[in-house]
């Protein structure tokens, strides 16, 4: 019960310093530049993350630091977020240019293949890691995530 109230209160507040970070993002940082990753397993499995600020599973991935590049980022966010130990030369899939409320988004998506993983104890971002097939992805997976995989079917080898 205790585990379950300091979770809710976590993400309530992980969820206001999204808020307040996106406002000042909006004045500071207006066009950002990120990567996120369809890390597949050597099954073929979609490794995906439920973050604690947000609802839903998303893909793997965030922003880019200064002088990283997209593949650099992708790769340090899979080893941050879910424990990444080995995995398959990335392929970048797209490059989007996506405008949101606060700001217009640079995001590269990859491919990587034969990720294996360890997923980390403990994560103030990261509630969760699961795998899924492609078939059946869950149902609470965010819009844009699903919309990245699914315009990418062709070159997952996935039915459509």
């Amino acid at each position: 019960m205790i585990h379950a109230l300091y979770r809710y209160a976590l993400r309530g507040l992980l969820a206001v310093f999204q808020r307040v970070r996106r406002l000042v993002w909006s004045i500071t940082r207006p066009d950002v530049h990120g990567a996120h990753a369809i890390a597949l397993t050597p099954a073929g499995r979609i490794i995906l993350v439920r973050l604690s600020y947000a609802q839903g599973w998303h893909l793997p991935g965030g922003g880019r630091k200064s002088r990283e590049s997209a593949t650099q980022n992708v790769l340090r966010e899979l080893r941050e977020e879910i424990g990444m130990v080995a995995h398959d030369d990335p392929f970048l899939a797209r490059e989007l240019q996506e405008r949101s409320q606060y700001r217009l988004d640079h995001a590269a998506i990859f491919i990587i293949r034969n990720v294996a993983y360890r997923p980390n104890r403990w994560s103030i971002e990261i509630e969760e890691v699961i795998e899924a097939d492609l078939e059946s992805l869950p149902p609470d997976l965010s819009r844009r995530a699903l919309g990245w995989i699914e315009s990418l079917r062709a070159e997952l080898g996935a039915p459509d």
